[in-house]
């Protein structure tokens, strides 16, 4: 049986973390705006796509009448999916790197995609904070997206990071969650202010605070987060005269009453309260805890953890709107407190 024609044009990156059937939609989609697909041209069949690309047939179903429900395909009964449309306006394309897909960067990206419109096509990707498959997929990547959406977060290796984003094209370029120095020229960013945010958020909670003698930062030894919130963090205890100290591993950390500990890993918490609980002392009273990241949890843990986020619903939807409006302007979201009994 003959190779239908179509599938020269049609590309599903099996490294990437788009959806595949979002992945065979743009494809699709990508290829009639080039004209190499054609109006009421017959697209593969459902078990063509599947066998070719080695997906499910659910999955190739799905990308037919994702295209279907925003008005590219039509289909008949017995002879499939035709295009039924191609006036497709000029596409945004997206290029979107995030280091790590945790329950918060899914909110940002959730938030995104659903601000960004149907219409734009994102290549989404995970390089798991390694600086080495964060450069290749950059430079491996450098053809013709639009926009370049970029979390730059890395264990090691990421002082040259500036170096590879220079290379991207500024006009396409967003930094998203976090800036980094000496990137050069006009570009978008939406970030938080990590060293800034974390000592005004302590600030706001220093009433709690005095109730304690010590505050404790659980900070794993081997991290991609900022040294910006360390720096925050020491600042606030030293302006305000209390005893700290960084822990990297809070399993063999004595807990005393009169120390309030703040956790960056959802593990560290877990362990922490753990340890709380199997001596006789009470959070929020002989012991205080203020975790970062707002989690859904976190209002039901022990009558409420406190927190120290940042709003990823408004970060993501702030990265859709710079890119929609053109804009280079740099957006700075900013963290806030969330007081419950834990403190």
């Amino acid at each position: 049986m003959k190779k239908n024609s179509i599938f020269q044009h049609l590309f599903i990156d099996y490294y990437s973390a788009t959806p595949k059937y979002l992945q065979l939609a743009n494809s699709i989609i990508k290829s009639i705006s080039e004209g190499k697909i054609k109006k009421d041209e017959i697209l593969p069949s459902i078990n063509e796509l599947s066998f070719e690309f080695e997906i499910s047939r659910d999955t190739a179903e799905k990308g037919y009448k994702h295209l279907k429900k925003i008005g590219i395909l039509g289909s008949v009964p017995g002879k499939g999916y035709f295009v039924k449309n191609t006036a497709v306006k000029k596409q945004l394309k997206i290029f979107l790197l995030f280091n790590k897909l945790s329950p918060h960067k899914k909110i940002i990206y959730d938030a995104f995609v659903a601000a960004i419109g149907d219409m734009a096509l994102i290549d989404f990707y995970i390089y798991n904070n390694d600086f080495d498959f964060f450069k290749r997929l950059i430079q491996d990547k450098q053809n013709d997206y639009t926009h370049y959406v970029i979390i730059p977060h890395f264990l090691e290796g990421g002082d040259n990071a500036h170096e590879i984003i220079n290379t991207i094209p500024k006009d396409k370029l967003v930094l998203l969650d976090k800036l980094i120095s000496n990137v050069t020229g006009e570009y978008a960013a939406v970030y938080e202010n990590f060293e800034k945010d974390l000592y005004h958020a302590l600030e706001q909670a220093l009433p709690k605070l005095s109730n304690y003698h010590t505050i404790k930062m659980i900070v794993p030894a081997y991290t991609y987060h900022p040294q910006e919130i360390i720096k925050g963090f020491k600042r606030f205890c030293q302006q305000y005269a209390f005893s700290y100290k960084l822990v990297h591993n809070i399993a063999n950390e004595p807990i005393k009453e009169g120390e309030a500990y703040i956790n960056l890993m959802e593990d560290d918490l877990v362990t922490l309260i753990e340890k709380i609980l199997a001596t006789k002392m009470k959070v929020g009273k002989h012991v205080g805890v203020i975790s970062y990241n707002e989690t859904p949890l976190k209002k039901i843990i022990l009558n409420g953890i406190t927190t120290i986020s940042t709003d990823f619903q408004m970060m993501g939807e702030k990265t859709a709107q710079v890119i929609l409006e053109n804009s280079t302007e740099h957006v700075e979201i900013p963290f806030y407190l969330t007081m419950r009994s834990s403190l």
